[in-house]
């Protein structure tokens, strides 16, 4: 918080955050740190007995909460590369390359986490979830975040994730240049909308229905390209007219493809680009509460959540194991240790290293401001003497 002088003495300059936005964040990453814990085991499969409904839902439905980090991604990206919907990114090539190691750097750091992990539970536990110690290929692909596309098995849960959302915003970024290049003025307030429309109907109707296109970026585009058409949407400059037919394009061709073949995941990502349609752009000021300031916290680590979630939670799980007796209670314990210590990690690497990073890349990645020149700073100084006098 910063302080600010108004009529009565020191005020606050209020810093507002995307509430809903921070909810889902924060929300998407618990269930994905639950669907890990209770799909993978084994103290999930030892705590069954006791919870058997809940742990079978976080199997096999927490997963979809990807799609809410899908969704609020595209809409986040809408926001930051055209948030009035018009075409045209002057740098492409640098855009791309800022979020390339805006990604890449806290992943790799993640990543020997997980290597040092698998090595360490390998000692305690037998599991499939163990990786082999990785080949120097095998950190490369990682780096390059093309392991899935190259074939090489992940060190890390979730590590499909990061590539997809590089490949995503890489899309969208090549989309709004190409769209730029080929647009002129009265094209500017329709072309990009209806490109990324398009997109979303292409991956719904064919990409999504093939599991062989997981590993690229047209498989996920239709819930990106929701969040990006419910940000343009959502634009309170816009005529009722130009909204309606946003979100009838949002809307209808999901609604067909569900229709065509229902997919769950498919209609989340609908459902939460509804509502961020409806209160995405909603401020809330980040100390209204303990609570929101607790959701506003939880929302700034939930990348870093993600990235380390698994290695904790591997080492935790062999360590009960190896450990601790297989009886159900204390197996259950172990999930709740696993969580909490989960959060706890990825507070510490948001603390060490996502934001020292983002910090010396934000600082190396601006061009410098030039100073001005002696001359420059004369004219400042009698101008803003003349200023002064005058409202004396």
């Amino acid at each position: 918080m910063k302080l600010g002088m108004g009529a009565g003495g020191p005020q606050r300059t209020v810093q507002k955050q995307f509430g809903l936005i921070n909810l889902l964040k924060a929300g998407a990453a618990q269930l994905i740190v639950l669907h890990h814990l209770a799909f993978y085991g084994p103290m999930a499969d030892q705590a069954r007995p006791l919870m058997p409904a809940l742990i079978d839902w976080l199997d096999e439905y927490g997963r979809i909460a990807v799609q809410v980090f899908l969704v609020v991604g595209g809409f986040l990206a809408a926001k930051s590369l055209s948030p009035q919907a018009h075409p045209g990114i002057e740098h492409p090539f640098a855009t791309i390359w800022r979020r390339y190691i805006r990604l890449a750097l806290p992943f790799m750091a993640a990543m020997l986490l997980a290597i040092g992990a698998s090595a360490l539970a390998s000692q305690w536990m037998t599991h499939d979830s163990i990786s082999a110690p990785p080949t120097l290929s095998q950190l490369s692909a990682h780096f390059l975040l093309l392991h899935d596309v190259l074939g090489y098995e992940a060190l890390s849960a979730g590590a499909w994730y990061v590539a997809i959302d590089f490949q995503l915003y890489a899309l969208v970024t090549l989309l709004l240049w190409s769209a730029g290049r080929v647009s002129n003025q009265r094209r500017r307030s329709w072309l990009t909308p209806a490109v990324v429309a398009i997109g979303v109907c292409i991956s719904l109707l064919y990409f999504n229905r093939d599991a062989d296109w997981d590993v690229w970026a047209p498989y996920f585009f239709g819930s990106y390209g929701l969040g990006m058409l419910a940000w343009w949407a959502s634009d309170p400059a816009r005529r009722p007219g130009e909204t309606a037919v946003l979100l009838m394009v949002m809307v209808v061709p999901t609604l067909l493809a569900l229709n065509l073949e229902f997919r769950s995941r498919i209609a989340v990502a609908l459902v939460v680009a509804c509502v961020l349609f409806l209160f995405g752009r909603i401020r809330l000021a980040d100390y209204r509460g303990h609570g929101w300031a607790l959701v506003n916290r939880m929302a700034a680590i939930s990348f870093s959540v993600f990235l380390v979630h698994f290695p904790v939670c591997l080492v935790v799980n062999a360590a009960f194991t190896r450990f601790v007796s297989d009886q159900p209670h204390e197996q259950a314990l172990g999930m709740l240790v696993a969580w909490m210590a989960s959060l706890a990690a990825g507070a510490a690497f948001y603390r060490w290293v996502e934001k020292p990073l983002g910090r010396v890349l934000t600082s190396f990645m601006q061009p410098a401001t030039p100073r001005p020149s002696l001359s420059i700073q004369a004219g400042m100084q009698s101008r803003a003497v003349a200023k002064l006098r005058l409202y004396r």
